[in-house]
Formats: structure tokens, sequence, C-alpha cells
């Protein structure tokens, strides 16, 4: 799978692995790139780049949630449970931890196979 596949479309599967990298990867450059502009840009540009690249990162963030719960077989609507308190915990353990279905499921084939 391609980077912009990976991080932009809501289709197919990722494991663990990935689902892990890049959210603690994307969370590290975003700090990292606003550290470093508020040092060298105006407010008013680090306020428009900071509304840019939050709605970029909650659409990756929702593009891999998606296809880490179809590599649980579920729908992507699961990861709604996020905003239930409580019932968040649900989501978070099945997404963060637990393996993905053994071979094809309904959302494509097994990202660990071959």
């Amino acid at each position: 799978m391609d980077l912009p596949t990976l991080l932009f479309s809501f289709a197919g599967r990722i494991n663990r692995q990935p689902y892990w990298l890049y959210g603690i990867g994307i969370g590290l450059a975003t700090g990292v790139i606003f550290g470093i502009a508020q040092f060298i840009l105006p407010d008013i540009l680090v306020t428009v780049g900071a509304i840019g690249v939050t709605v970029a990162c909650v659409w990756i963030g929702l593009a891999l949630s998606v296809k880490r719960a179809h590599d649980r077989g579920r729908s992507g609507l699961f990861i709604l449970l996020f905003l239930v308190p409580l019932l968040n915990l649900w989501p978070i353990v099945e997404l963060y931890f637990l393996r993905g279905t053994v071979g094809q499921n309904a959302y494509g084939g097994d990202p660990l196979a071959g």
C-alpha cells in the first residue's frame, strides 16, 4: 500500500504496527513543526497553519482507525465508540492491542499474509 493510500483512504486493512508507528510519527512530526514555526513565523500564519494541519491530522487519524477497525472485522463506524465515555475503552483495546482477523475478511486480505 502506497503512502497516500495508507494515510488518506478509508479502504483496506492495516495491522497494529503501522497503526502505532504512523500515529506516533504524525504526532511527533506535528509537534516539532509547530514548535519551530512558533519561533520563526508570525502568529497569524501559525494559527492558519495549525488549522490546516489539524484538519489533515484528523483525516489521517480517521483513515488509519477505520482501516484498523477493518482489520478486526468491524465496520468503520466502530470508531464512533471513541466518543462514548467508558465505552471508549473497547475500541482502544481492540484497535491498539488485539490482532486482526486471520486471512481474508469483508474488508480485504490479511495485511500480515505473504
